[in-house]
Parts: structure tokens; C-alpha cells; sequence
């Protein structure tokens, strides 16, 4: 694009913003908003007083003038034209703060702080903390950074040398007006009438405070424990917030404390955002709603637009500001004058110096987004982003709103470019089609959803434009800021303002110019068109509040101060990105001729066929009902987009890459037995789900009668199924479907094939847990096993290493736990009491562990005795090859003859000689007294380990398996190489070769097996369909009871 037309759409710009502007302070102020078309002033709706929509935000505090100054300020540096449009701001950005300090005063006790409207803001107004931090106090803050030259303003330079930004001198602005932090004190008093919100049990604000009275409607806060009941009229207020209203106070809140030095704002807000955080779910996400009261989530979505939306960019954006700076002093001096000063944190436990420190914010940003990138992103037709359940990651809705247009902007910033620029070229389609942003947007349908079709002016889509623009330097943005620049002026001008759409179908206008239209969407779009401005070019931890106003921390002299250490805490069940990286992706490289590398990106024409772009008309007879009408006309069919983009930005030759649709198959099982005898298992009848929860992450089907899956090709490395449907239910990205071996036992077809795992099976050991401390419990105990005199003494029974020792005591709380929660009796009945013996103790435990089979010259087969062990007097039936198993009690004596492998041989001590059998050959009771021999890798090889192994004559009572284990604790294991044929230890071929099985888990998995009171082998199976396997489909061998 060339500098003229650049410079004449930023001019555009600022002729849009003015118009609003001028409007609001003719028409409205000192009144919160414009009614464009009315034009009258929009205040709050008193009648109404649940009316949140308006309520909520409009305060009776200017908010519209708020929102503008930071918008002022950096139109002040624009560069020199005919019409003086640089001075022209500075000089209305210093009148308005003037105008504002008229009417709330200075901020100080005495008269001055008196303004036309009050002292400061003490208005009866109940506001939702969220609107008024990211609006009022946002834009207060950073007006006042813009007054004292903290952030930059082309030849406004109000600092002496050597002065203080954080106690700045006194500042005289034209016009007799002396700045002296009157919007810093300001912004205090607005502060301080939010923090009554705090007063929760969870750390999480309440959603709304009352700016003179505090929070009297929420009876049950901290706050009113004094108080008698009944103290608030009317219906119980709403305690539901949202993870973005809770969670996004930490820029602002920080702010505030480190100019005023009151850490009290800091504090909470970072406490409120960890409070949101902790409770994300055992995959990683958030939900979109949280009940501030109880900390427990409202509904199941987790998304990245509304309701979630600031609060990842909270989460990266927070490290930005505190990059740099020392951790905050959290001690807190009340002022002499007491009065109703007020600190929520005492009611908690100090902030840690990890969750103050600005790495732990960048670990929480990590975290969020490979969880998202996980569970939420989706390659389908073109890259976007689902909503899904927050427990499981399964598909919930198919829509997209526009709030989530800001994530491609948030992307950029994080470094992660390429995902940026794919996902944001959807949002830019659907633009193209509706020539505005529908509040949600119809993947599967194609259309609006939900008629939810308005567009209130809203900044997320230029934001992402912008920041997408700075980090690439691509024309094609600046096309896509010229559409949008096209489309508000045609579509959304009023002789008073600008109007947002109520539909963005038929163009019908709302009432209402919301105060983020001035203070980012005409900020964003400015910044757009004025690559020079000094914030574009500001080297310094700056950032952008999600209502669009910059905020710095000034910078202190530094101190020598070590760095926190990292928590080294981390939920393994939370999905980490080990793509992730802390640098930024290279720039795209420009293309010949065309100079756009979006433009001829191979899936550019992906999200315009997802909007049907080219089924559009371009007749100038065509009604304003998302397509182009009016003076500015598209070039051609809506194919090229956005609109405004000449065709020779295109490359004569691009190439189209394939649309990602992956192979999806569905089978359908018969409804009945009967129906499986003519051939095929699959027809088209349906029947009932047969379906049973049994984590957030596996479902058991208890028949496949009537069963209908829906699978997927993946290729994530490595190309396997994925079923992603059940019965119609959507499974999540960690979702498997649990079958019991026994009901495919019967299904033969080459579409749903059951096959067996040649490499992995299940090593199971069986230990007795004591669940009571007392002798009788001790003598209904069975019988131990003798000890093996070879064995080397230990400090404590073999039978009950550490490591058995804290599995003991976690199955004890877990016991403990479910007696409470089910209000059973406290203990256990005494043997003599009336009510009889108590349960047969103690408690048999089977735990469950993968195990790899070598391979190999020297790998022998398994066992074929094996069978598995499984808890419990109920079973599920045999047939297909042997379902059932072991059936071990739950308390009580264990039948010896259910216990496949009950003797063992270990070395307790890591340094002994035979815990590794690489210095010399074991002792000849070793294998001819023991079923399992268990062994520590490392020393020597596999094969070397074997051949230490004496030789013995094969019986029920000799060695039957010998398990390594991988002291590393690595959950990948490697398959064991054998290379040479097992011999004994004097060198002959062995005549019957030893099973061998590796197992993980390191020295706790070690100990644990030497604890064993019996071992098991199971074999695994895995279900195929076309001889490729189906990767979250697990064949169970009826061990519900196993761990």
C-alpha cells in the first residue's frame, strides 16, 4: 500500500474518531455514553435496576470521556499535517482531563476534591468490578502515565531532569490548569470503593460492588459476619462471575499499587487470578463461568471468547508489565486517619514469592495455551478454535464469537506467529461476508447462531489486525484494516456518532456507541495507520489492557535481588507443549512481486470456502446484508478477500493446498445377538447408550449392542483411529472408550478387529493393605509368605518397603475419605460388639502396570499360563479367548491357588550385587524357589542379566518370569534388545529360555513389586480397523477393581 493512501486512511481515522468524540462531549457528557441515533445521552436505566447490560458499565462517572484520553493522547503524536491534528489532540487530551477534574475533583480530602458531581466517585451506582477496573480505572491510570510523560507523547516532554516518575513534580498545562495527580489520586478513590468486592472465601470478587455502600446485598460475605441477617432488599444477588471478570484485575490493580505504594490492589488481584486458575480442570482448562461465593465452576464450557477471554491475556501480559521489576512489598500501613479503610488480604495467607513473580504468570500462560492448542484447536476445514467441556475436551458447540477475535493478537505477542495467522484469516472471512463481526458465528451452519447476529462496534478483530501488522509488516493487514475503516463508516455512521449494528444481516442499527468504539476500536485502527507513532516503536515492558489502554510500571533504580525459584509443582495430568518456546517465530519472508506473504499462503482461500465467499453477488443491487453496497465496491467475487484487496497482491501462480477433512468411518453394530450370525457385525439399527463414566477421561461400554462409532484418521506422529463419537456423544482429544475383552470376543470383521498387543502387557501385583491398627485385625490377616535366607536383611520388613509404606497410607485416607463423604461410622465395629464381626481385613489391592516385551534372538515367549487378577466375587463371563481371570476378594484371605506368581526375589538395597545380576551369577535358590525375579536395569546388558541366571528344572514352583526395572522412571519405555540367544552361566544354551518383561516407574515401582504378595501377566489386546489401530479404544480384562 503506498505511504499516500496510508496517510490518507489514518486521517480517515482520526476524522472517525472525532466524530464520536465531539458528539459525545456536545451531546452526552458529563453523562457515561451517546445514543448515536437519538442523540441524547445514555445514562443509567434507574427503572430497571437488573438491566445489566447497562447497569453494569454505565456508572454516572464520564466513562466515555475515561475511555478516550489514552485514545487522545496517542493521536497527540500523529504526525505533521495541514489540519494539526497532533496538537489538536494534545490540547483536548489536557481539556479533558481538566473537565474531569472539574466534576470528581482533585482527588484530596480537603474542598478542592469536591468537584460538580461529588468528591470523587461517590455515586450510588452498582457496577460490575470487572467494567469499571478495565474501563474506569484502566483509563484513569493510563491518561495519568500519558500526563507525566511516563509514556510517550511527540513533543510533550513535562519532565525535569532527574525527576521522579514515581513522585512526579507539578506540571502546568495551557490554560492555567497545574497537573499534579489528580487522576492518580483519582483512580485511588476508585480503587478503594471496589475492594468491599474482595471480602469472599474463594479470593475471586464478587461481580458487583456499589460505589458508595459497598457490597450490602451479598449477606454471606466475610464482610457481614457481624451483621444480622437480612440487611440487603430484594432477591439474593447473583454470585456467578465469570473466569475473565475474576481473573483480569492484575494489570490495572498492579499499576495502581506501584504508583500509590498500597500493595493492597496488586495483592488481590493476582490473588483472585490464582484463585481462577487453581481450579482449572485435571486437563488444563478453565470454564467460562465461577461462582465467586462457592469457587465451584457454572457449566461445563471451556472457551477462549467470552466469559475466559482477558483472562489468558492477563495471564501474558502480566509477565510483560512485571518483567524487569522487583517483587512487590506486601506490607501494607493503614493511613493515621483510619476512617473505613479496608484490607481484604488479611483474611488470607500471604501471596508466595513464585505467584508475585512475573515467570510464574508466564508458566500459567504456557500451560493455558497447550491446553487449548490441545483440546480447543482444530485443523478441520481451516484452523479455529472449538468450545468444549471443560472436564473432558469434548465438543460442545460449534460456533465461534467474536470476542475470540482478540486470540490471534494475543498469539502474536506470545510469539507463536504461524498459529496467529491462520486463525486469524477466518475471522477476517467472516468479516468479508458480513462486513462486521456476528456476536457468534455457525461453523456447522454456516451462519449466524442463534440469531445472535449484533456487532456493538466491538475492538477485538482491528486489535488482532494491528498486532498481526507489526509483527509482520504485511500489506495484506493494512487491506484488512481499510475494509473494516470502510465498512463502520458506511455501515454504522450517524449524524450524532456511531452506531453498532443490532444485526448485521439487515444492518439495523442500536442505540448505543459504547465507550470501546473511542477508547480501542478507533485506537487500534489509528495505530494501524501510523507505523511510526512512538508506542510503536516504545522498547520498554509496555502493554495494552483488554480495554486497549497502555500501562507501564515506571521504572525504580534496580536492587540486587535473586530470582524466585520456579514451583516445582506440576499437574501431570495437564497436557505441556514441548513445542513451546520463549523466542518468537522469523518474520515470513516477503513474496516476489505481490510483497504479500499472506496473500499467497496455500490455504488462504480455506476460511473464505468455509464462508462460501464465493457465492456472493458483487452487484451494486444487492441489499446491505453483509455484502458490499454503497460507494466502496469489491474488485471481485468475494473469493478475494478482505474486499479492499487488489488482485495483484495475489501471486500469478499460487497453488491451493488440500482442505484438512480428516477420513471419518462409522460403524454401527446389530442391536441384538441373533443379527451377528449372518456375517457383517454392523447394520443400521440403533439402541440405548450402554454407556458408564468412569473417569473424566474413559467411558465403558458395557455392550455393542446397537453401539455406533464414529472414527477418525489422525496422524500426530503417527497415523492411527480415533473414535470421536459414541452413540452420538463427542469424546475430547484424551478420551478413550474402555471394552471389556469378553463382549468383543465374538465381533470378527475388518473394520472392528480385535488383535493382539505383540510387545506391551499388564504386569500385575497384588498387595494387602491393613486398614485398622488392632490385633484381631492382625490375626484375621492371612498367613505371610516365608522369606527367602538368601534375601539380604533390611532395616524393615520386606513386605512393607517405603514405598509400600505410602501406598498403605493413601489407600488408608482414600478409605477414611469415602466414610466421611458417605457419613458411614468413624471405625470399624469391634469383633464383639452386637453388630457382629467386622469386614474380613485386610484390604486386597491389584495394581496395574504397563510392561514391554523384548526383542530379539534371546526373547522367549510369556507364560501361557498367565491370567489375570481381578478384584471382587462378580465377574462379566469368559468366552473370546479368556475375559475373565483371577478373582481375588476384596478383604480377606487370599486362596493360594488364585495367586499365579507368589514368590519373589529382590535385593532390597540399590548397591547390592544382585540387584542388577551383572557381577556374577545369582544364588541357585533364586530362580529354583521363586516364580519372579526382579531385577534393576543398568550394569551390564539384558542378555548378561539373563545368563547370571542359574540354571533350574522347570515346576510350578521354579522361575516362571523375570521383571527389569527401568530405574529412571522415564514413561516411555524402549524395547529391550536381546541379540544374543540366553545361555546359562557356564556358557550353554539355555533349553528353556526365560520370560522376560521391562517394566518403568523407577525405584518406587521397584519396591513395590518386591512387596508384591503375588504377581500376575496379562496379555494386552488393541482393536484395529483396516489394519490401522485404533488409538483410544482400551481393551479391559475385567479388573475393575485394579488401580
Amino acid at each position: 500500500m503506498s505511504p499516500g493512501h496510508v496517510r490518507e486512511l489514518r486521517q480517515e481515522t482520526v476524522d472517525m474518531f472525532y466524530h464520536g468524540f465531539d458528539n459525545y462531549m456536545n451531546i452526552a457528557f458529563p453523562e457515561d455514553e451517546l445514543r448515536p441515533v437519538s442523540c441524547i445521552p445514555l445514562t443509567r436505566d434507574a427503572k430497571n435496576p437488573r438491566n445489566v447490560e447497562v447497569n453494569d458499565v454505565l456508572g454516572n462517572y464520564s466513562l466515555t470521556l475515561i475511555d478516550s484520553l489514552s485514545t487522545l493522547a496517542i493521536l497527540a503524536s500523529a504526525p505533521p499535517d495541514g489540519r494539526n491534528t497532533g496538537p489538536k489532540a494534545l490540547r483536548d487530551f489536557q481539556i479533558g482531563v481538566a473537565a474531569l477534574v472539574e466534576q470528581y475533583g482533585d482527588g484530596r480530602p480537603g474542598p478542592s476534591g469536591v468537584g460538580l458531581r461529588g468528591r470523587g466517585f461517590d455515586v450510588d451506582s452498582k457496577v460490575q468490578v470487572f467494567e469499571t477496573v478495565i474501563r474506569g480505572l484502566g483509563g484513569i491510570l493510563s491518561a495519568h502515565l500519558f500526563a507525566i510523560g511516563a509514556l510517550p507523547i511527540t513533543g510533550y516532554d513535562p519532565r525535569p531532569p532527574g525527576d521522579d516518575l514515581m513522585n512526579p513534580s507539578p506540571i502546568s498545562w495551557p490554560g492555567g490548569f497545574e497537573y499534579d495527580g489528580q487522576l492518580l489520586r483519582l483512580a485511588l478513590d476508585l480503587g478503594q470503593r471496589l475492594l468491599p468486592a474482595f471480602y469472599t472465601k474463594t479470593g475471586m470478587p464478587y461481580p458487583r460492588v456499589n460505589l458508595r455502600h459497598g457490597i450490602p446485598f451479598y449477606t454471606n460475605s466475610p464482610l457481614h459476619e457481624a451483621s444480622s441477617p437480612g440487611a440487603a432488599e430484594g432477591p439474593p444477588e447473583i454470585t456467578e462471575t465469570c473466569s475473565a471478570g475474576a481473573g483480569s484485575l492484575v494489570l490495572e490493580f498492579t499499576v495502581l499499587s506501584r504508583l500509590t505504594g498500597d500493595s493492597r490492589f496488586e495483592q488481590l488481584a493476582k490473588r483472585a487470578f490464582w484463585a481462577v486458575w487453581n481450579r482449572k480442570s485435571q486437563i488444563g482448562l478453565i470454564g467460562a463461568g465461577v461462582d465467586a461465593e462457592q469457587g465451584h465452576w457454572i457449566g461445563a464450557y471451556s472457551v477462549i471468547g467470552a466469559g475466559a477471554d482477558s483472562f489468558f491475556e492477563y495471564a501474558l501480559k502480566s509477565h510483560i508489565l512485571l518483567s524487569g521489576h522487583e517483587l512487590p512489598n506486601q506490607t501494607v500501613v493503614p493511613p493515621r486517619h483510619g476512617g473505613d479503610w479496608m484490607n481484604p488480604n488479611t483474611i488470607f495467607p500471604p501471596l508466595s514469592d513464585v505467584e508475585n513473580s512475573p515467570d510464574a504468570f508466564l508458566d500459567a500462560w504456557d500451560d493455558a495455551h497447550a491446553a487449548i492448542k490441545r483440546h480447543l484447536y482444530s485443523g478441520r476445514d481451516h484452523p479455529h478454535y472449538e468450545n468444549v467441556n471443560l472436564w473432558t475436551g469434548s465438543l460442545a458447540s460449534n460456533w465461534v464469537d467474536s470476542l475470540g477475535a482478540y486470540y490471534s493478537g494475543l498469539l502474536v505477542l506470545a510469539g507463536k506467529l504461524d498459529e496467529a495467522i491462520e486463525t486469524n484469516l477466518l475471522y477476517t472471512a467472516i468479516w468479508t461476508r458480513y462486513a462486521a463481526l456476528p456476536e457468534r458465528w455457525s461453523i456447522r451452519d454456516k451462519t449466524v447462531e442463534g440469531g445472535l447476529g449484533w456487532w456493538p462496534l466491538r475492538p477485538e478483530f482491528i486489535e488482532s489486525t494491528y498486532h498481526l501488522y507489526r509483527a509482520t509488516k504485511d500489506p495484506w493487514y493494512l487491506y484488512v484494516g481499510e475494509m473494516v475503516l470502510r465498512d463502520i463508516t458506511r455501515r454504522c455512521w450517524t449524524p450524532c456518532g456511531w452506531a453498532g449494528l443490532q444485526n448485521v444481516l439487515d444492518g439495523e442499527k442500536s442505540d448505543r456507541m459504547e465507550s470501546f468504539f473511542l477508547g480501542e476500536t478507533a485506537k487500534y485502527m489509528y495505530l494501524l495507520f501510523d507505523d511510526e507513532h512512538p508506542l510503536n516503536k516504545l522498547d520498554a515492558p509496555y502493554v495494552f489492557t483488554t480495554e486497549g489502554h497502555p500501562l507501564i510500571i515506571p521504572k525504580a533504580m534496580p536492587t540486587d535481588r535473586s530470582p524466585p525459584a520456579k514451583s516445582a509443582d506440576k499437574d501431570l495430568s495437564i497436557y505441556h507443549d514441548e513445542g513451546s518456546t520463549d523466542t518468537c517465530q522469523p518474520r515470513p519472508a516477503t513474496t516476489p512481486l505481490s510483497g504479500s506473504a499472506v496473500a499467497a499462503r496455500d490455504d488462504i482461500y480455506h476460511a473464505a470456502r468455509m464462508l462460501d465467499l464465493h457465492l456472493l453477488s458483487t452487484s451494486p443491487s444487492t441489499i446491505d446484508g453483509g455484502q458490499m453496497s454503497g460507494q466502496h465496491m469489491a474488485r471481485s467475487n468475494f473469493t478475494l478477500y478482505p474486499w479492499t484487496l487488489p488482485p495483484e497482491l495475489l501471486p500469478s501462480n499460487g497453488i491451493c493446498a488440500k482442505v484438512y477433512q480428516p477420513q471419518e468411518v462409522t460403524l454401527e453394530f446389530a442391536s441384538n445377538a441373533q443379527q451377528l450370525v449372518g456375517g457383517s457385525s454392523f447394520n443400521f439399527m440403533l439402541s440405548s447408550q450402554n454407556m458408564e463414566r468412569l473417569a473424566a477421561d474413559r467411558i465403558r461400554v458395557s455392550s455393542i449392542s446397537g453401539l455406533r462409532l464414529t472414527m477418525r484418521i489422525e496422524d500426530d506422529g503417527e497415523r492411527e483411529w480415533r473414535v470421536s463419537k459414541v452413540n452420538g456423544v463427542p469424546l475430547g482429544r484424551d478420551e478413550s472408550i474402555v471394552f471389556d475383552r469378553a463382549i468383543l470376543g465374538d465381533v470378527s470383521d475388518p473394520r472392528f478387529n480385535l488383535v493382539r498387543d505383540p510387545i506391551t502387557v499388564k504386569l500385575q501385583h497384588l498387595h494387602q493393605v491393613e486398614l485398622v491398627d488392632n490385633a484381631t485385625a492382625r490375626n484375621d490377616a492371612p498367613v505371610q509368605d516365608s522369606q527367602d535366607p538368601q534375601l539380604p536383611p533390611g532395616p524393615q520388613d520386606i513386605r512393607h518397603p517405603a514405598a509400600f509404606a505410602d501406598l498403605t497410607t493413601l489407600v488408608k485416607s482414600l478409605f477414611a475419605h469415602l466414610t466421611t463423604s458417605l457419613n458411614l461410622p468413624s471405625s470399624l465395629p469391634n469383633p464383639n460388639s452386637p453388630s457382629g464381626p467386622p469386614p474380613s481385613l485386610p484390604y486386597n489391592l491389584v495394581i496395574n502396570q504397563t510392561a514391554i516385551t523384548p526383542t530379539g534372538l534371546g526373547a522367549a515367549p510369556l507364560p501361557a499360563t498367565a491370567l489375570p487378577l481381578t478384584l471382587g466375587g462378580r465377574g462379566r463371563g469368559g468366552g473370546g479367548g479368556g475375559g475373565g481371570g483371577a478373582r481375588i476378594p476384596a478383604f480377606g484371605p487370599i486362596p493360594a491357588g488364585l495367586r499365579p506368581y507368589t514368590t519373589i526375589y529382590a535385593a532390597a538395597a540399590a548397591d547390592d550385587p544382585d540387584a542388577t545380576a551383572c557381577a556374577g551369577p545369582l544364588p541357585d535358590a533364586a530362580p529354583r524357589d521363586h516364580h519372579v525375579i526382579v531385577l534393576r536395569r543398568g550394569g551390564c546388558n539384558f542378555s548378561t542379566k539373563l545368563a547370571n541366571i542359574p540354571a533350574h528344572a522347570p515346576s510350578h514352583r521354579s522361575l516362571q518370569l523375570v521383571v527389569v526395572g527401568d530405574g529412571d522412571g522415564e514413561p516411555r519405555l524402549v524395547r529391550p534388545l536381546l541379540e544374543e540367544v540366553q545361555r546359562t552361566p557356564g556358557g550353554i544354551v539355555r533349553r528353556h529360555p526365560i520370560a522376560m518383561v521391562m517394566v518403568g516407574g523407577g525405584e518406587v515401582a521397584y519396591q513395590r513389586l518386591r512387596a508384591a504378595r503375588g504377581v500376575g501377566v496379562v496379555r494386552r489386546f488393541f482393536v484395529e480397523s483396516q489394519g490401522v489401530r485404533v488409538g483410544n479404544i482400551i481393551v479391559d480384562e475385567g479388573d475393575e477393581g485394579g488401580v
